[in-house]
């Protein structure tokens, strides 16, 4: 059997990429125009076959940005609508598990579900402003980026309003791991060695030119360990 013949990682990945192959088929079937381009991309159940690609995923926009997400290189999963109840939801959203790079793939943890659009921006700014940024700040590529995860049930802290995070559409980045081992964190590196500040804070201002809302350790103190990462309009960074 094949199985018999991968790890159980391989096996998953090339199940996934079936499942994508398949919904990016029907795309091209129903006519929906695909223009892939360098673009910045819980409990969930795994979409392992083909039969499995979520009914969710026939409107064009979000065929348009699964296409555009698979075209720059990622390794995902696309998710089945949920709606979690006291407003919080996750539509359009994809399990992201590894991000397409310039030398390779960048690994992704802690993710929950997220939305499309955002997992396209993210996708884009860890390639062309974070991946790229190491290699000429740090001299390394980078190799995986540690998340605080993204889908979570809460408000706005300090308000009874929602956050974007109830919407699976925010993101909360702790640390980045180099290809030479090195771990720059938001919460060490902040006011560490000069290149891991330079560093953090270049990324930062990357981020705030792609993501609707960028917080970080000079925003407050709940933010003294990560960037919040939001999508949406407007232009929100501190």
């Amino acid at each position: 059997m094949v199985i018999d013949l991968l790890t159980m990682r391989e096996y998953q990945v090339v199940m996934r990429r079936i499942a994508v192959t398949a919904l990016l088929s029907a795309i091209m079937v129903t006519g929906c125009g695909v223009n892939p381009g360098n673009r910045e991309p819980a409990t969930r159940p795994a979409v392992t076959t083909a039969a499995a690609a979520p009914s969710n995923w026939e409107r064009p926009e979000a065929r348009q940005c699964i296409a555009e997400l698979s075209a720059s290189g990622a390794d995902f999963a696309p998710l089945s609508d949920r709606y979690y109840g006291a407003g919080c939801k996750a539509l359009d959203s994809v399990q992201l598990d590894r991000i397409g790079g310039d030398r390779g793939q960048l690994l992704v943890t802690n993710l929950g579900p997220l939305a499309c659009p955002l997992a396209n921006t993210f996708a884009a700014w860890a390639r062309y402003g974070v991946d790229r940024a190491a290699r000429q700040i740090l001299g390394s590529p980078l190799a995986k980026i540690e998340t605080m995860g993204s889908y979570s049930c809460r408000n706005v802290a300090g308000t009874g309003r929602l956050s974007a995070h109830s919407r699976a559409e925010a993101i909360d980045i702790a640390a980045f791991v180099l290809a030479d081992g090195r771990r720059i964190s938001v919460k060490e590196g902040w006011n560490a060695s000069r290149e891991e500040r330079e560093f953090l804070r270049i990324i930062h201002r990357s981020a705030c030119k792609r993501f609707g809302t960028v917080l970080g350790p000079d925003y407050n103190r709940d933010h003294h360990d990560h960037f919040h990462l939001e999508h949406g309009g407007g232009s929100f960074c501190r």
